[in-house]
């Protein structure tokens, strides 16, 4: 599913620099934080560095924006990606995007920490893309907010983890009484989470296709869930933002 519309932008250097990179191998419990959301950090083989952007714009990309979401492991690896929401002919970005956090690439990010321990937990980013006086600019975000998006803002989303005190399991497609054929789907919800990782209002803002279970079962799902809290300038505080999940028909 794509949305078209979402703004274009002037971009500027890379994502993350205030986040030093760390040891994802590291165990030592007392030298981690008592939070930290998934970062995607600024070591060479980081996303933003191993995206070729001289090749995107050689082969024609211009200005675009594409969204994703992904499960990081707690030593760093990526275990699932999706892409969504491009701008339009936002096709070579998107591709570029997916090679890049595919296995075969064998991608690495930050993991999150929740009360001084790794966990797992689902990273929410933005890709944009531009050409600026003949130059191509790439940025990552991570978050998925537009107004924050517009200003640049130095805004991490919160991010749903597993283990610990979430019970959060990830997101599960309807059983076959309520989806009996079997579609691609969507649901939107508002998290509101607390500056230490409660989540404190949740909404269903939209599903589609309606009336198949898609928007409870995504609903039911995320209550579960405890959150790394949203970062605004390196400190934790709280966010209201809506969290997209898509479903693949089983099969395919």
């Amino acid at each position: 599913m794509r949305v078209c519309g979402l703004i274009a932008v002037i971009l500027l250097s890379i994502v993350d620099l205030a986040w030093p990179q760390v040891d994802v191998g590291s165990t030592q419990s007392a030298k981690l934080p008592m939070y930290r959301p998934v970062l995607i950090g600024n070591s060479p083989d980081s996303l933003i560095n191993r995206i070729d952007s001289a090749g995107l714009m050689a082969q024609g990309q211009k200005d675009a924006v594409i969204m994703f979401s992904c499960s990081v492991k707690k030593d760093g690896s990526i275990q699932t990606v999706s892409t969504y929401r491009g701008t339009p002919d936002s096709n070579l970005l998107e591709q570029e995007v997916l090679k890049k956090l595919s296995a075969a690439a064998n991608p690495k990010m930050i993991p999150a920490v929740y009360n001084h321990i790794m966990v797992d937990a689902i990273y929410y980013g933005t890709v944009m893309f531009s050409i600026v006086d003949g130059k191509p600019r790439l940025r990552i975000f991570s978050n998925q907010e537009r107004e924050e998006l517009t200003k640049e803002a130095d805004f991490i989303s919160p991010q749903p983890f597993w283990g610990g005190d979430s019970k959060f399991d990830g997101f599960h497609y309807p059983n076959p009484e309520t989806a009996p054929v079997g579609v691609d789907a969507f649901a939107e919800l508002e998290v509101k989470v607390d500056a230490t990782g409660n989540l404190q209002e949740l909404k269903l803002l939209t599903e589609k296709p309606p009336f198949l279970g898609f928007g409870s079962v995504a609903f039911a799902d995320m209550k579960r869930a405890r959150f790394i809290p949203a970062f605004r300038n390196g400190k934790p505080v709280v966010a209201t933002v809506n969290i997209p999940v898509y479903y693949k028909a089983p099969g395919f």
